[in-house]
């Protein structure tokens, strides 16, 4: 089996399972508390070693799975949707899915709410004043919302590498480095 089919079935149960707890929300009115259910869930995964391990190791069983995942989510604070669908998903064990059903979630409720992400690389980290502008600059230029995720990367020297859906904008100066130093290559 190629390592893009895994990543092709993974990604179609955490749409199946997305579309589900999508819809649910929206019959709810209740795109706001998913919405925070998604970013409590993705800042527990990115902090938890253990959450991390309980999803994608095969060594608890789906009672155990189970049972803990719906203790967390009820710890911290989630809808009974999304609790709901995280014992559901421990029970036919697909929690290994979750990070690919938290981005597809984002991206649907983005959608709905007419937003696009743009992921923003800098060598430093932006100031509020600088990502507002740079929110405005992009809006103007998307036609929609922009909600900025930035990271810094300071091997980018100077500059801003910015992805908005399929395009991707890169004033970096070690790309420009890069592209000088090929230029010379070619010359010489």
């Amino acid at each position: 089996m190629d390592v893009s089919e895994t990543a092709s079935i993974s990604t179609g149960i955490a749409a199946r399972y997305a579309t589900a707890v999508f819809e649910l929300a929206k019959e709810d009115n209740s795109i706001a508390k998913l919405e925070s259910d998604v970013d409590a869930l993705e800042a527990a995964l990115a902090e938890s070693a253990d959450l991390r391990d309980l999803i994608s190791s095969p060594i608890y069983s789906r009672d155990s799975q189970g049972a803990a995942i719906t203790a967390v989510a009820q710890k911290m604070g989630l809808s009974p949707t999304m609790t709901n669908v995280l014992a559901l998903m421990a029970s036919k064990r697909r929690l290994f899915v979750l990070p690919y059903m938290l981005r597809n979630l984002r991206d649907r409720i983005a959608a709905e709410k007419g937003e696009v992400t743009a992921d923003v690389i800098s060598a430093k980290a932006l100031t509020k004043t600088q990502s507002e502008k740079l929110a405005k600059t992009l809006a103007s230029t998307v036609g929609k919302d922009v909600k900025i995720n930035t990271t810094v990367d300071e091997s980018l020297i100077g500059g801003l590498v910015v992805k908005v859906g399929s395009k991707m904008i890169d004033t970096s100066i070690r790309s420009k480095l890069a592209n000088l130093q090929n230029a010379m290559k070619e010359v010489g």
